[in-house]
């Protein structure tokens, strides 16, 4: 037959049961505060964490924006030097043009002197002439004289110019490793495939 299952008999003592049950009782309401506590804490630490993300991330917009005027301004430079070389590159063009005008004349008068010379060989029976022709020839001789100088200061003025052009590409050069310094520090700072 089968055998009833009798219910645990409780303590004879009602007194120290109770004792027994507030102890318990506080024990798991002191549980429950502490964790309540912990949570609080750990709220508060997620909100400083937050709010110093933000903090971060605004110094971060904020240093992106100096460098986005920093380039800008880097950009106008370079616009300028570079409208100053084209100034210097038509400033060449137009010394290049003097001096191919001037090597025409030269040619022109060079034949000149081939032609008197063709008729000093020729009339030698008239020195009169020839000796006004060596006149002329001596003018002609001066021009190209002239010339030469003239020649030789615009290759001057070419030396000169293009030592300025030199100096402007090798500031352009200074200008664009500057410039491009904070573009390898974003490219350390952000690597985008």
């Amino acid at each position: 037959m089968t055998e009833r299952r009798t219910p645990p008999k409780a303590s004879s003592d009602e007194k120290i049961l109770q004792e027994q049950f507030l102890r318990a009782l506080s024990s798991f309401e002191g549980i429950i505060l502490s964790q309540i506590d912990i949570k609080n804490r750990l709220g508060d630490r997620l909100n400083y964490a937050i709010q110093a993300g933000i903090i971060i991330l605004g110094v971060i917009a904020f240093s992106i924006l100096v460098l986005l005027l920093t380039l800008s301004s880097q950009v106008n430079q370079m616009s300028a030097v570079v409208l100053r070389m084209n100034g210097h590159f038509s400033s060449i063009s137009d010394r290049m043009h003097q001096i191919t005008n001037r090597i025409a004349s030269m040619e022109q008068q060079v034949s000149r002197l081939e032609t008197i010379k063709e008729q000093a060989a020729i009339m030698d029976e008239q020195m009169a002439v020839i000796t006004g022709d060596v006149e002329t020839m001596k003018g002609a001789v001066d021009g190209i004289s002239r010339s030469m100088g003239g020649i030789r200061a615009n290759v001057g003025n070419i030396s000169a110019t293009m030592d300025l052009m030199n100096q402007e590409v090798q500031l352009m050069s200074a200008d664009m490793a500057r410039t491009s310094q904070p573009a390898r520090s974003m490219n350390k700072m952000f690597p985008f495939p």
